[in-house]
């Protein structure tokens, strides 16, 4: 036995090795970074204290950040989930032509999201977009689309969506063909319909699947940053600046490391907070 555990400790140290370098250390390194604050006089790093994570719940254009993450958050994890979990049903389907679908519903998972924003950006151009074009066969005038505030976030959301449906299907349609034929004849013999047996079967045999599925997709899209990068710029009017977002500017647009530090370490807080939560509501009952 204690053989075999020193194997296994062995092979797993190389892989422990890369998360202590590549993960966890750079987190504490954050921490420690996030308590100082870099001196154009000296030219030098002073500890600073609390000052910068006082900075980040003063700081307009950080609160902006959060509130739109959040929003964001709270729009776009439902609409993946459920539109997701549809979609794996559809393609749970026998019919002809399944195997067909289900190649071509990884399409905009397989395109990079620099790609497809770049595509998605040609497609709602206020000029010369396909979706202008479409809009006004039907008699509605030109959109500012990503360039209108009121818009910009609804649009984020859509081509998120669009992108990550495919992917996050993948793991519904990994759990649906898990859960045991018998249960569904079972049902069938006692008359229950399709709709009585997807509330009653599936949904219950699908919890750790929803669990992960939640859980990764509320990690996904807290640190989105693509969309806001080459789309938006976090624009119009700080309407699609998200955190992640205004931690790439700060860092490297306004070098104050130190500060995107702290702005990481809230991140990486309100994020625990949020999967801790989600963990909590989903956990295993007996």
């Amino acid at each position: 036995m204690r053989r075999k555990n020193l194997v296994v400790t062995v092979f797993l140290l190389p892989a422990m090795a890369l998360i202590i370098i590549f993960k966890i250390y750079p987190i504490f390194l954050g921490v420690y970074e996030s308590f100082f604050t870099y001196s154009f006089v000296g030219k030098n790093t002073v500890f600073a204290g609390i000052q910068n994570y006082i900075t980040v719940f003063t700081d307009s254009t950080v609160l902006n950040s959060i509130k739109v993450t959040l929003i964001f958050n709270v729009i776009v994890n439902p609409v993946q989930i459920f539109l997701s979990f549809g979609l794996a049903l559809l393609l749970m389907v026998k019919l002809r032509g399944r195997k067909f679908f289900r190649t071509i519903h990884m399409i905009p998972v397989a395109v990079s999201f620099t790609i497809a924003c770049t595509l998605w950006g040609v497609l709602l151009s206020p000029e010369q977009g396909l979706m202008n074009s479409l809009l006004n066969v039907i008699g509605i005038p030109n959109q500012s689309f990503l360039n209108d505030k009121d818009q910009a976030l609804a649009w984020v959301i859509v081509l998120s969506s669009w992108k990550g449906l495919g992917y996050w299907a993948l793991f519904f349609i990994t759990g649906l063909e898990e859960v045991p034929q018998q249960l569904y004849e079972a049902a069938s013999l006692d008359g229950a319909n399709y709709w009585k047996s997807l509330r009653w079967i599936t949904l219950p045999q699908m919890k750790r699947t929803f669990k992960f599925v939640i859980i990764s997709d509320t990690i996904s899209n807290f640190i989105l940053f693509v969309p806001a990068y080459v789309l938006t710029g976090g624009g119009p009017n700080g309407a699609t600046d998200f955190l992640m977002y205004r931690i790439y500017r700060t860092a490297y647009q306004y070098s104050d490391m130190n500060l995107a530090s702290a702005m990481i370490v809230v991140l990486l807080i309100m994020l625990g907070i949020i999967i801790g939560a989600e963990a909590f509501l989903l956990r295993d009952k007996e």
